[in-house]
C-alpha cells in the first residue's frame, strides 16, 4: 500500500497517534503507527488517469468545457453539429439541418437573451483587443449580467454598457486601462462610456478604488521600449511619491508618466516629454507639471 501523502490533523482513536497520512491510491486516512483506517469515505476530485502532455490531457478527458459567464448560456447548452458526408442521405441531412436551426433559435428566444449575447460578444472583442486576462472577461460578464437582471441597461446603448462593464472590471481587477483606449477600441464616445460607467457603479452599488499609479508604469513603458532598469526606477519613484502623499488627488496616469520621464533621464535612456505624453495619452503640460512636482518634493537634482 502506498503511503505517499500529506499529514492530516486527526487523532487516531486506537493508539491516539497524530501520525496520520492520506493514502492517494485508496483515498483513505491511515494511521502510520498501528495501520488503522480512520476514514474510508474520502473522495478524490481529480481524474483517475495521468497525462504527460496537452494532447493526452485533451484526449483522455471526458467532460466538457468549464462553466463561463462570458457566454450567454454559460456554455451549458448542447449544440447540434453536423458533418457533411458523402454517404448521408439527403433526407437525413435536411432533418439534421432543420433541427440545428430550431435549436439555434431556441437558445436566443427572448429579447433578454439576444441582448446578453450581443453584449457578451462585444465584451469579448474589447477584452481581446486590449489583451486583458480572462479574469477581466469574467468580471465584466458578471457585471453586465447583474445590470441586465436589475433592468439597468434600458435606454442605453448595448455597446456603451459593455465597454463600461470592461472598464469597471479593469478597476476591480487592478488592470490599468483608460477611457480613451476603451473609446478607441469599442468605437464609442468617451463621454457615453463614462456615463454608462457611473450608472453601473450607482445602480449596482459597487465600491471602486482608484488604480494606483504604479499599475500604469508598465502599460506606458511598453510602447516606449524602455529597459527594465528604467521601469524599476519609475516604480521606486512612484512608491516614494505615494509614501509622501504626493499622488493624492492627482491623475495616476500623469504621475506614472512623470515618473517614467524622470526614470528615463536617470537611466540614460532619455525620452522626450512628447513621447511620454503620447504613450500615456496625456498632455505635455501634465507631464511637465507632474515632473516638476516630483523632482521638487522628492528633492532629486536632474540636469536635462
Amino acid at each position: 500500500m502506498s503511503t505517499e501523502g500529506k499529514d492530516i490533523e486527526v487523532i487516531c482513536p486506537h493508539c491516539k497517534s497524530r501520525n496520520l497520512i492520506y493514502d492517494y491510491d485508496r483515498a483513505e486516512i491511515v494511521c502510520s503507527i498501528c495501520g488503522s483506517v480512520i476514514d474510508d469515505k474520502l473522495m478524490d476530485p481529480g481524474p483517475e488517469w495521468r497525462a504527460f502532455d496537452d494532447e493526452q490531457k485533451e484526449r483522455r478527458t471526458r467532460v466538457g468545457a468549464p462553466i463561463t459567464y462570458a457566454v450567454h448560456d454559460k456554455g451549458l447548452s448542447t449544440i447540434i453539429d453536423i458533418k457533411l458526408r458523402s454517404g448521408l442521405p439527403i433526407g437525413k441531412l435536411n432533418q439534421f439541418m432543420n433541427l440545428r436551426r430550431l435549436q439555434s433559435r431556441s437558445r436566443l428566444s427572448s429579447a433578454k437573451d439576444r441582448n446578453l449575447a450581443l453584449a457578451l460578444r462585444t465584451i469579448m472583442e474589447v477584452v481581446s483587443a486590449l489583451n486583458l486576462p480572462k479574469s477581466v472577461l469574467e468580471t465584466a460578464s458578471v457585471v453586465y449580467r447583474k445590470a441586465l437582471e436589475n433592468n439597468r441597461v434600458k435606454g442605453r446603448s448595448i455597446k456603451s454598457m459593455a465597454a463600461a462593464a470592461v472598464y469597471l472590471a479593469c478597476h476591480l481587477c487592478k488592470h490599468a486601462r483608460t477611457l480613451d483606449e476603451l473609446s478607441r477600441i469599442s468605437m464609442m464616445d468617451k463621454k457615453e462610456i463614462g456615463r454608462s460607467y457611473r450608472s453601473l457603479i450607482k445602480d449596482l452599488t459597487i465600491t471602486v478604488t482608484p488604480i494606483p499609479p504604479n499599475s500604469y508604469v508598465k502599460h506606458i513603458a511598453k510602447p516606449l521600449q524602455l529597459p527594465a532598469s528604467a521601469e524599476l526606477i519609475a516604480y521606486r519613484i512612484v512608491e516614494i511619491a505615494r509614501s509622501l502623499r504626493i499622488t493624492n488627488g492627482k491623475n495616476p496616469t500623469g504621475i506614472a508618466a512623470a515618473a517614467l520621464y524622470m526614470a528615463s533621464i536617470i537611466s540614460g535612456c532619455r525620452k522626450t516629454q512628447r513621447e511620454i505624453a503620447e504613450a500615456a495619452n496625456v498632455t505635455e503640460v501634465t507631464v511637465r507639471n507632474r515632473y516638476a512636482n516630483l523632482a521638487r518634493e522628492i528633492q532629486v537634482d536632474i540636469y536635462v
